[in-house]
């Protein structure tokens, strides 16, 4: 019955097979990506949904938001480990401020970590 359609089947671009008269596509589904995407996946897919509707609509149609959703979040943790330790070196913030002064080093860390994770959302996520 191929020859019913005539050239449909080259202009049409693609593989299709048919079925009952209609020409129904040859697709599949992408490989099966279940990755783990953490606290800074979970909070991109967040904004897209609600911000970047178009983002999020085509990464999940193209069935990429998985794989998306996990380089954000290595992404973000890698920027993370990198920018933390820069922090506490600019600011002095060592092994002996530790060992003399366990209190003002684990608040010094603490506002060091919420610095960094202001610039990895920013920089990371929210876009």
């Amino acid at each position: 019955m191929k020859k019913n359609f005539g050239n449909l089947y080259e202009t049409l671009g693609g593989t299709y097979h048919e079925e009952n008269g209609h020409l129904i596509p040859d697709i599949a589904l992408p490989p099966h990506t279940d990755y783990q995407i953490g606290k800074y996946g979970q909070m991109h897919l967040d904004y897209i949904k609600q911000h970047r509707r178009g983002r999020y609509t085509t990464l999940l149609t193209e069935g990429k938001l998985n794989t998306r959703l996990h380089e954000i979040a290595l992404e973000a943790n890698q920027m993370l480990e990198t920018i933390i330790p820069r922090l506490a070196a600019e600011r002095g913030i060592d092994e002996n401020l530790k060992a003399h002064d366990m209190l003002r080093w684990v608040a010094e860390m603490n506002n060091i970590k919420a610095s960094a994770e202001e610039i990895v959302l920013r920089e990371v996520i929210y876009v």
